[in-house]
């Protein structure tokens, strides 16, 4: 065989490893069905059966993807955890709807294709589709050596729900005098990470020296579909809000109807303790509350009648408790006080 011929593998890209973490998602997805029909791994497109419970479903499609997070993960070498971000932050965006989750698919591009790397990051998009109770279906995986840098990644997420068209939740269902929760979240989820580095670069702060911000910077969003879905199914929620880039003010006010506001009293919710850090490093009230979820990963807009029947719903730490109410107005979002930092 000539050498001096070209080939891809010599511009830097391997088929051959690519086919084998091909085979190896298929091996997984085949074992954790029980058996191989629908497979749809390695196939041209992934084919899913609708639930044949729902009378009238819509389907309902979500993107996303995990930003700069992914660098945390590249500087701490730790993979395994980002892709449950991935799953969740598409999936906590279908259930806003009160869709179920059905099938997720992601989409890998990296410079080289580390198989070591990429079994990690499989394993945490399986245990986020795991804990939504939706299937991986197939995906795609590119390798971009020009693109990337050596060493670095993108993931991005792509999940589709189904839900009962009389179940859909929207803004008809928000009435005056419904109550507003916060739903903790379990830390920074996958938002405000560009701030964040800069703030770690700024002050020259190595995280792997700092057991805190390595456990909290790497810590996975939670996933709230087990929660969301129950108090759907039980007609106990008139809306939702996920709490993500643009933070408490953006997001909630997506979702209120013409001539409602949603009054906020920020001083009644309770920052988790990565917000109180990054608070310390010369980062204004405003900023805080544009860019990170400031310990509010979800909220539920609920009649006052439900409160106590939807708190059975969550573990302790993930507790709901009121920040505000539904009141006439012609602006959509109103925040009050200040949240008590200290």
């Amino acid at each position: 065989m000539n050498k001096n011929l070209f080939t891809y593998k010599k511009s830097g890209v391997n088929i051959n490893a690519a086919d084998k973490f091909v085979r190896y998602i298929s091996n997984i997805s085949s074992k954790k069905r029980g058996n191989k029909k629908n497979d749809n791994i390695g196939g041209f497109g992934s084919i899913s059966n609708i639930p044949k419970n729902i009378k009238n479903p819509k389907i309902v499609a979500c993107t996303d993807g995990v930003g700069t997070k992914v660098e945390i993960a590249n500087l701490l070498k730790k993979y395994d955890t980002i892709g449950i971000d991935l799953v969740a932050m598409s999936v906590n965006d279908l259930i806003v709807q009160g869709a179920k989750p059905l099938f997720f698919l992601d989409y890998i591009s990296i410079n080289k294709i580390e198989l070591k790397k990429m079994k990690s990051l499989l394993k945490g998009i399986i245990k986020g589709c795991d804990t939504s109770q939706c299937n991986l279906v197939g995906g795609e995986t590119a390798e971009m050596p020009d693109t990337y840098e050596k060493g670095k990644f993108d993931i991005a997420g792509f999940a589709v729900g189904v839900v009962d068209d009389k179940k859909i939740l929207n803004q008809k269902k928000i009435k005056k005098n419904d109550l507003i929760l916060a739903v903790p979240s379990s830390g920074l989820h996958s938002n405000g990470f560009s701030l964040v580095r800069h703030v770690l670069k700024t002050k020259k702060i190595d995280i792997k020296k700092n057991l805190f911000l390595k456990k909290e910077l790497i810590k996975p969003t939670k996933i709230y579909v087990k929660e969301i879905m129950k108090l759907v199914n039980k007609d106990l929620i008139n809306g939702c809000a996920n709490i993500t880039g643009g933070g408490l003010a953006d997001n909630i006010e997506r979702v209120i109807p013409n001539n409602l506001c949603a009054e906020i009293n920020l001083d009644r919710i309770k920052p988790l303790k990565i917000f109180k850090w990054l608070k310390r490093n010369q980062i204004s009230d405003k900023e805080m509350l544009k860019t990170f979820n400031c310990g509010v990963g979800f909220c539920l807009i609920i009649n006052s009648k439900n409160l106590l029947k939807i708190n059975k719903y969550f573990s302790k730490e993930f507790k709901p408790y009121i920040i505000g109410k539904i009141k006439k107005g012609k602006k959509k979002i109103k925040l009050n006080e200040k949240i008590k930092w200290y």
